[in-house]
């Protein structure tokens, strides 16, 4: 016997149907509920089974965003074999049936007869400093997109209240930038205090410069004033939205300065972290996030497997006699590993700092390849060379 249950995922609870064999279903699907009494109730469920059986039963389930983490964890602790369906295939699965039924039991007995039909490789715990690294990264890639729309929205309320201030620092979101301009939002609340005072407060929120850059930078902020197409704001609520979107902007700011120290003294115990590093055009950033996307290199019997997991393979298609000869990459697989070597590719290509990468660039140009096919070639090749030295656990060796 093989037995198999299929768990259909969803909020707060999960719809479990077994198979024994192919073609043997085991009883009738019943509802786990994700809380300690019903995940018990599922313990019993699975002895019954392998006490039918007379072999431990694999589970088969969906990825389904974070609602399958109670069942994940509850397997993990009970040391169960089970495996993780891609959505798109457990959905073409579905299709392939004459019948349309869309049911959350209809989807549980599909996973099982799906397990009988494909060859799934179990799937892998990964280390727990892996996981945490994965979650690091996400958080600092998802607090940065809600960093960069709130400087966009900043920008468009800045422009109706004091535009001229644009240019007075170097970097319009450092610190004392935004602290500045949060006491001194208007060119009236500027022009209504003297230029010592002015000095002075920058001075405050600026100590690592001299008295002479603040009051230069005082002096600054006072002719932007000057400057100014208005003086007060006629809309009360452009006055409020500034304030909130600065101290919003300050707060990601200390959010992702913290991730990052956490994320750079959680990967620095980890092996694969340097190895990645050696690659030129690899950061620390960039390099955390490959290593957390990618996960136990074991996972992955051969390099192509990898590629197809970042979703860096071309498509295929061909009917008949016809085969197209313009195949896009697939972008099924991890977004964030895809966009981590994307970015690797590009620091590598500039400046030539991965000579061995600039080399195959500059052959597939040579070839009459344009710009982003080049570039998507390198993709390929880096993570293929991230294959064998993680596998081989060796350094990268850039050409002389």
């Amino acid at each position: 016997m093989n037995p198999v249950i299929g768990l259909d995922v969803a909020k707060g609870e999960s719809i479990a149907q077994a198979f024994l064999d192919k073609r043997t279903p085991h009883g009738k699907q019943f509802t786990v509920v994700h809380t300690h009494d019903g995940l018990e109730d599922f313990h019993e469920f699975l002895r019954e089974v392998e006490a039918k059986s007379g072999l431990q039963p694999t589970i088969i389930l969906e990825a389904t965003g974070h609602y399958h983490a109670p069942i994940v964890r509850f397997l993990d602790d009970q040391n169960y074999v089970y495996i993780m369906v891609n959505p798109l295939i457990a959905y073409s699965a579905k299709k392939s049936s004459l019948r349309k039924v869309k049911t959350d039991a209809a989807d549980a007995y599909s996973l099982c007869e799906l397990f009988y039909k494909e060859d799934f490789e179990p799937f892998k715990k990964r280390g727990l400093q892996l996981l945490n690294l994965r979650s690091l990264t996400r958080q600092h890639a998802a607090i940065t997109r809600l960093s960069v729309q709130t400087k966009l929205q900043f920008q468009a309320v800045l422009d109706h209240v004091f535009p001229e201030y644009r240019g007075v620092f170097g970097d319009l979101y450092s610190k004392v930038s935004l602290r500045t301009l949060l006491e001194f939002p208007t060119a009236d609340s500027v022009l209504n205090v003297t230029e010592a005072k002015l000095t002075k407060r920058v001075s405050e929120l600026c100590k690592s410069r001299s008295e002479r850059w603040s009051r230069e930078k005082a002096r600054e902020i006072i002719a932007a004033a000057t400057r100014n197409p208005f003086r007060n704001v006629l809309l009360e609520g452009y006055l409020l939205s500034l304030k909130m979107y600065i101290q919003m902007i300050l707060q990601y700011q200390e959010h992702l300065s913290h991730l990052e120290k956490t994320i750079d003294a959680l990967a620095e115990e980890i092996e694969e972290y340097k190895i990645i590093q050696s690659i030129p055009g690899v950061g620390e950033k960039i390099a955390a996030t490959i290593i957390s996307e990618i996960g136990e290199i074991d996972r992955f019997n051969h390099p192509k497997k990898l590629v197809a997991f970042a979703g860096i393979d071309p498509s295929v298609h061909s009917s008949g006699k016809f085969t197209a000869t313009i195949n896009r990459i697939t972008k099924r697989g991890s977004s964030r590993l895809r966009h981590s070597l994307y970015c690797a590719v590009e620091c590598g290509l500039r400046k030539t700092r991965n000579k061995r990468l600039k080399t195959f660039y500059d052959k597939k140009r040579a070839e009459g390849k344009p710009y982003k096919q080049a570039v998507i070639a390198c993709v390929n090749k880096l993570i293929h060379w991230i294959y064998v030295l993680l596998k081989r656990k060796e350094l990268f060796v850039d050409l002389n």
